[in-house]
C-alpha cells in the first residue's frame, strides 16, 4: 500500500509564507512602537535621560525620575504623548483586525482597514517624531538622540512598509 503525500499548490505555500511574515513585520512594528514610547531613552546626555514623560538624572550612581523642565512647551508634548500612543493603539488593533480578517471577510477586502489601521499607525509615529526633532533640544549641543528616538524612526519605516504591503496583498486577491 503506497501513501502519496499531496503537496499543496505552490501559491498557497507562497501566500502562506507570505502572511506568516507579514504577521511577523507587524509584531515587529508593535513592539518597537512600545519600547520607543515607554523606554526612557529619547534625549540623552551623560547624565540626564530623558523621553516623553519624565527625564531621569544620574546622580551618585542612581537615576532618579524628575518631571520634565518647563522650558518644554506642554502642547507640544502632550501631542508627542498622544501621537505616540496612537500610534501602537491602531498598529495594535491593525493586527487584531488582520487576524480577524482572514476568516471572515472575501477575498478582495481582507486587507483594506489592515493597511489603514497601520497607516494611520504610521502617520501617528511619524508626528511624534518630528514634532520631537524640530520643537525639543534645538539649542542643547551636549546631548544625542537615544535608542527610543530612533526606534520610533524605525518603527514609522516599519508601519509604511506593512501599510503598503496589506494594500498591494488587496490588490493581488481582488483579481
Amino acid at each position: 500500500m503506497t501513501i502519496f503525500w499531496e503537496f499543496p499548490q505552490t501559491s498557497v505555500v507562497i501566500m502562506l509564507v507570505l502572511l506568516a511574515g507579514i504577521f511577523l513585520l507587524h509584531l515587529t512594528s508593535i513592539i518597537l512602537l512600545l519600547v520607543a514610547t515607554i523606554d526612557n531613552a529619547w534625549w540623552m546626555t551623560k547624565i540626564v535621560s530623558t523621553d516623553v514623560w519624565a527625564r531621569w538624572i544620574l546622580t551618585n550612581g542612581t537615576w532618579s525620575s524628575n518631571d520634565l523642565p518647563g522650558q518644554y512647551p506642554q502642547e507640544y508634548l502632550q501631542a508627542v504623548q498622544a501621537s505616540s500612543i496612537l500610534a501602537c493603539i491602531f498598529s495594535s488593533l491593525g493586527l487584531f483586525v488582520f487576524v480577524g480578517q482572514l476568516f471572515t471577510l472575501s477575498k478582495g477586502q481582507r486587507f483594506t482597514f489592515s493597511g489603514i489601521f497601520q497607516l494611520l499607525a504610521c502617520l501617528c509615529i511619524m508626528i511624534a517624531a518630528s514634532i520631537y526633532t524640530d520643537i525639543f533640544h534645538k539649542n542643547e549641543s551636549d546631548g544625542w538622540y537615544g535608542h527610543s528616538f530612533i526606534l520610533a524612526w524605525i518603527s514609522f519605516a516599519f508601519t509604511f512598509i506593512s501599510s503598503i504591503i496589506y494594500f498591494v496583498l488587496r490588490k493581488k486577491t481582488a483579481n
